[in-house]
């Protein structure tokens, strides 16, 4: 039987959870994992992103503050 729940939740976010990824760049890729920066901010990231070394996600994130 297929499964009709499966990505569901995805319908309830804002363009379906998908966006530029903020550390690689890449554009309508799903922004799914949550990184927390140095400053404490949460930092929505892509899948191939969410292992990047920490000093790549404080540098896309220190580029969003102002």
């Amino acid at each position: 039987m297929s499964k009709s729940k499966r990505g569901k939740a995805l319908w309830a976010l804002p363009s379906r959870g998908r966006g530029t990824c903020p550390v690689c760049g890449s554009t309508r890729i799903k922004l799914l994992y949550t990184k927390t920066i140095g400053s404490g901010q949460a930092l929505k990231v892509c899948k191939r992103c969410f292992n990047a070394p920490q000093e790549k996600i404080d540098a896309a994130g220190m580029l969003g503050v102002k």
